[in-house]
Protein backbone atom coordinates (compact mmCIF):
# COMPACT_ATOMS: atom_id res chain seq x y z
CA UNK A 1 0.00 0.00 0.00
CA UNK A 2 1.36 3.17 -0.57
CA UNK A 3 1.67 6.06 1.86
CA UNK A 4 -0.83 8.64 -0.09
CA UNK A 5 -3.34 5.45 0.28
CA UNK A 6 -3.98 5.83 4.30
CA UNK A 7 -4.03 9.34 4.13
CA UNK A 8 -6.56 10.85 6.72
CA UNK A 9 -8.31 13.39 4.78
CA UNK A 10 -7.81 17.39 5.54
CA UNK A 11 -10.62 18.97 7.67
CA UNK A 12 -13.73 20.89 6.05
CA UNK A 13 -12.29 23.99 4.67
CA UNK A 14 -8.54 23.09 4.17
CA UNK A 15 -6.82 22.90 1.26
CA UNK A 16 -5.35 19.36 -0.01
CA UNK A 17 -1.82 21.48 -0.03
CA UNK A 18 -1.54 22.31 3.72
CA UNK A 19 -3.14 19.09 4.83
CA UNK A 20 -0.03 17.30 3.10
CA UNK A 21 2.40 20.29 4.66
CA UNK A 22 0.86 19.32 7.82
CA UNK A 23 1.34 15.67 7.13
CA UNK A 24 5.00 16.31 6.63
CA UNK A 25 5.55 18.57 9.58
CA UNK A 26 4.07 15.89 12.16
CA UNK A 27 5.99 13.13 10.37
CA UNK A 28 9.26 15.18 11.11
CA UNK A 29 8.15 15.72 14.63
CA UNK A 30 7.78 12.39 14.79
CA UNK A 31 10.53 10.93 13.18
CA UNK A 32 12.95 13.14 15.29
CA UNK A 33 11.38 12.09 18.38
CA UNK A 34 11.77 8.44 17.06
CA UNK A 35 15.40 9.23 16.32
CA UNK A 36 15.65 10.78 20.30
CA UNK A 37 16.54 14.11 18.60
CA UNK A 38 14.73 16.29 20.91
CA UNK A 39 14.64 18.81 23.72
CA UNK A 40 11.69 18.00 25.79
CA UNK A 41 9.59 21.26 24.20
CA UNK A 42 12.24 23.63 23.30
CA UNK A 43 13.45 23.08 19.97
CA UNK A 44 11.15 23.73 16.95
CA UNK A 45 10.08 23.19 12.89
CA UNK A 46 7.90 24.54 10.46
CA UNK A 47 6.48 24.71 7.61
CA UNK A 48 4.82 27.60 5.48
CA UNK A 49 1.33 27.37 3.93
CA UNK A 50 1.67 26.52 0.56
CA UNK A 51 -1.23 28.40 -0.41
CA UNK A 52 -0.44 31.30 1.98
CA UNK A 53 2.40 32.29 1.69
CA UNK A 54 2.32 34.25 4.56
CA UNK A 55 1.12 32.08 7.12
CA UNK A 56 3.33 29.10 8.54
CA UNK A 57 2.97 26.07 10.84
CA UNK A 58 4.65 25.73 14.34
CA UNK A 59 4.53 22.81 16.63
CA UNK A 60 2.50 23.89 19.99
CA UNK A 61 4.62 25.54 23.07
CA UNK A 62 4.10 23.02 25.57
CA UNK A 63 3.90 19.56 23.54
CA UNK A 64 6.65 17.10 23.12
CA UNK A 65 7.47 15.87 19.31
CA UNK A 66 5.44 12.88 19.97
CA UNK A 67 2.16 14.63 20.62
CA UNK A 68 2.57 16.65 17.83
CA UNK A 69 -0.19 15.64 15.10
CA UNK A 70 -1.08 17.53 11.72
CA UNK A 71 -4.05 19.00 13.52
CA UNK A 72 -2.92 20.18 16.30
CA UNK A 73 0.10 22.62 14.55
CA UNK A 74 -0.21 26.11 15.09
CA UNK A 75 -0.77 28.27 12.06
CA UNK A 76 0.42 31.89 12.58
CA UNK A 77 1.50 34.42 10.31
CA UNK A 78 4.66 36.61 9.95
CA UNK A 79 3.70 39.58 12.09
CA UNK A 80 2.95 36.40 15.02
CA UNK A 81 -0.97 36.40 15.24
CA UNK A 82 -2.68 32.88 15.31
CA UNK A 83 -4.33 32.07 12.65
CA UNK A 84 -7.01 29.94 13.52
CA UNK A 85 -7.86 29.84 17.39
CA UNK A 86 -5.26 27.35 19.52
CA UNK A 87 -5.40 26.64 23.37
CA UNK A 88 -1.43 26.39 22.78
CA UNK A 89 0.89 29.49 22.15
CA UNK A 90 4.37 29.24 20.29
CA UNK A 91 7.60 29.31 21.29
CA UNK A 92 8.87 33.00 21.00
CA UNK A 93 12.55 32.40 20.33
CA UNK A 94 10.67 29.69 17.51
CA UNK A 95 8.78 32.62 15.81
CA UNK A 96 11.71 34.86 15.99
CA UNK A 97 13.68 32.04 14.18
CA UNK A 98 11.48 30.99 11.48
CA UNK A 99 9.84 34.32 11.27
CA UNK A 100 13.10 35.84 10.58
CA UNK A 101 13.85 33.11 7.83
CA UNK A 102 9.85 33.20 6.01
CA UNK A 103 10.51 36.79 5.78
CA UNK A 104 13.32 36.55 3.97
CA UNK A 105 13.58 34.02 1.72
CA UNK A 106 10.44 33.11 -0.41
CA UNK A 107 11.91 30.14 -1.13
CA UNK A 108 11.67 28.49 1.87
CA UNK A 109 8.90 25.99 2.60
CA UNK A 110 10.45 24.60 5.65
CA UNK A 111 12.69 25.18 8.54
CA UNK A 112 14.09 22.63 11.50
CA UNK A 113 15.68 23.67 14.37
CA UNK A 114 17.04 21.00 16.98
CA UNK A 115 19.79 21.15 19.72
CA UNK A 116 21.55 17.90 20.75
CA UNK A 117 24.49 17.22 22.32
CA UNK A 118 26.61 16.10 18.96
CA UNK A 119 25.08 19.70 17.32
CA UNK A 120 25.66 21.59 20.82
CA UNK A 121 29.18 20.14 20.85
CA UNK A 122 30.31 21.56 17.58
CA UNK A 123 28.66 24.51 17.24
CA UNK A 124 30.99 25.56 20.25
CA UNK A 125 34.16 24.12 18.44
CA UNK A 126 35.96 27.11 16.99
CA UNK A 127 36.50 25.43 13.49
CA UNK A 128 32.98 24.31 13.02
CA UNK A 129 31.92 21.62 11.08
CA UNK A 130 35.21 20.02 9.99
CA UNK A 131 35.61 18.06 6.03
CA UNK A 132 35.98 14.74 8.24
CA UNK A 133 33.81 12.19 5.59
CA UNK A 134 31.19 11.29 3.09
CA UNK A 135 28.43 12.96 4.72
CA UNK A 136 30.05 16.31 6.10
CA UNK A 137 31.36 16.83 2.36
CA UNK A 138 28.18 17.54 1.21
CA UNK A 139 28.95 20.92 3.40
CA UNK A 140 31.95 21.80 2.12
CA UNK A 141 32.54 25.55 1.94
CA UNK A 142 28.26 25.16 2.10
CA UNK A 143 27.23 26.30 5.41
CA UNK A 144 26.61 29.26 6.87
CA UNK A 145 27.17 30.40 10.57
CA UNK A 146 25.79 32.61 12.73
CA UNK A 147 26.91 33.88 16.23
CA UNK A 148 25.27 33.35 20.06
CA UNK A 149 23.57 36.37 20.89
CA UNK A 150 21.59 34.98 24.02
CA UNK A 151 17.60 32.96 23.29
CA UNK A 152 16.50 34.54 20.12
CA UNK A 153 13.62 36.49 21.89
CA UNK A 154 14.66 40.02 20.60
CA UNK A 155 12.95 40.70 17.16
CA UNK A 156 15.89 42.61 15.86
CA UNK A 157 17.75 39.48 15.81
CA UNK A 158 15.84 38.75 12.24
CA UNK A 159 17.51 40.57 10.20
CA UNK A 160 21.10 39.08 11.44
CA UNK A 161 19.80 35.45 11.17
CA UNK A 162 18.40 35.86 7.61
CA UNK A 163 21.34 37.79 6.47
CA UNK A 164 24.46 34.93 8.12
CA UNK A 165 22.10 32.48 6.54
CA UNK A 166 22.36 34.06 2.57
CA UNK A 167 21.43 31.73 -0.03
CA UNK A 168 22.15 28.44 2.11
CA UNK A 169 20.39 25.97 2.77
CA UNK A 170 21.92 25.28 6.30
CA UNK A 171 23.25 27.04 9.29
CA UNK A 172 25.11 26.31 12.78
CA UNK A 173 24.09 28.36 15.16
CA UNK A 174 27.02 28.66 17.33
CA UNK A 175 26.83 27.59 20.98
CA UNK A 176 23.18 26.53 20.14
CA UNK A 177 21.84 24.33 17.45
CA UNK A 178 21.71 23.47 13.77
CA UNK A 179 19.29 25.20 11.61
CA UNK A 180 17.94 23.43 7.71
CA UNK A 181 15.84 24.83 5.49
CA UNK A 182 14.33 23.35 2.81
CA UNK A 183 11.30 23.58 -0.43
CA UNK A 184 9.65 21.46 1.65
CA UNK A 185 9.53 19.28 4.92
CA UNK A 186 11.26 16.52 2.75
CA UNK A 187 14.36 18.75 2.04
CA UNK A 188 14.81 20.36 5.67
CA UNK A 189 14.48 17.19 7.29
CA UNK A 190 16.64 15.24 5.30
CA UNK A 191 19.19 17.74 5.71
CA UNK A 192 19.01 17.99 9.12
CA UNK A 193 19.20 14.05 9.75
CA UNK A 194 22.74 13.94 7.51
CA UNK A 195 24.12 17.14 9.50
CA UNK A 196 23.57 15.76 12.71
CA UNK A 197 24.86 12.60 11.55
CA UNK A 198 27.47 14.35 10.60
CA UNK A 199 28.14 16.25 14.25
CA UNK A 200 27.89 12.60 15.65
CA UNK A 201 31.09 11.62 13.42
CA UNK A 202 32.70 14.67 14.31
CA UNK A 203 32.72 14.69 17.84
CA UNK A 204 33.23 11.00 17.89
CA UNK A 205 36.27 11.13 15.25
CA UNK A 206 37.28 14.03 17.60
CA UNK A 207 37.26 11.65 20.99
CA UNK A 208 39.30 9.62 19.33
CA UNK A 209 42.47 11.54 19.75
CA UNK A 210 44.52 10.23 16.82
CA UNK A 211 45.75 12.45 14.14
CA UNK A 212 43.17 13.58 11.04
CA UNK A 213 43.40 12.23 7.69
CA UNK A 214 41.41 14.95 5.78
CA UNK A 215 40.63 14.34 1.91
CA UNK A 216 41.96 17.00 -0.28
CA UNK A 217 40.57 20.72 -0.92
CA UNK A 218 40.35 19.11 -4.86
CA UNK A 219 38.25 15.77 -3.34
CA UNK A 220 35.75 17.83 -0.83
CA UNK A 221 34.64 20.49 -3.81
CA UNK A 222 34.41 17.49 -6.20
CA UNK A 223 32.15 15.61 -3.83
CA UNK A 224 30.06 18.84 -2.97
CA UNK A 225 29.26 19.37 -6.13
CA UNK A 226 28.13 15.64 -6.40
CA UNK A 227 25.50 16.05 -4.09
CA UNK A 228 24.68 19.60 -5.79
CA UNK A 229 24.55 17.68 -9.36
CA UNK A 230 24.20 14.33 -9.56
CA UNK A 231 21.55 13.66 -6.86
CA UNK A 232 17.90 14.95 -6.86
CA UNK A 233 17.66 17.45 -3.91
CA UNK A 234 17.50 15.79 -0.15
CA UNK A 235 14.04 14.14 0.68
CA UNK A 236 13.19 13.36 -3.31
CA UNK A 237 14.56 9.72 -2.76
CA UNK A 238 13.82 9.37 0.52
CA UNK A 239 11.10 10.61 2.33
CA UNK A 240 8.26 7.73 1.03
CA UNK A 241 11.02 5.39 2.75
CA UNK A 242 10.79 7.90 5.93
CA UNK A 243 7.24 7.59 6.27
CA UNK A 244 7.06 4.01 5.96
CA UNK A 245 9.68 3.46 8.68
CA UNK A 246 7.94 5.54 11.30
CA UNK A 247 4.57 4.34 10.44
CA UNK A 248 6.23 1.26 11.20
CA UNK A 249 7.65 2.28 14.07
CA UNK A 250 5.23 5.07 15.80
CA UNK A 251 2.12 4.05 13.70
CA UNK A 252 0.19 6.37 11.69
CA UNK A 253 -0.94 8.91 15.01
CA UNK A 254 0.91 12.01 13.45
CA UNK A 255 -1.59 12.09 10.53
CA UNK A 256 -4.64 12.60 12.89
Amino acid sequence: MSVSAVELAPRPGMSDAEWKARVDLAAAYRWFDLLGLTDLIYTHMSARVPDAPHHFLINPYGLMFHEITASNLVKVDIDGNLVEPSEFGMNPAGFTIHSALYHARPDIGAAIHLHTVASMAVSSQADGLLPLNQHSLRWYNRIAYHDYEGIALDLEERERLAADLGHHHSMILRNHGLLTVGADVPEAAVLMYYLEDSCKCQVATLAGGRDLYLPTPEVCERTAQQYEHKYPRAGVLEWDAVLRWIENKGGTGFRA
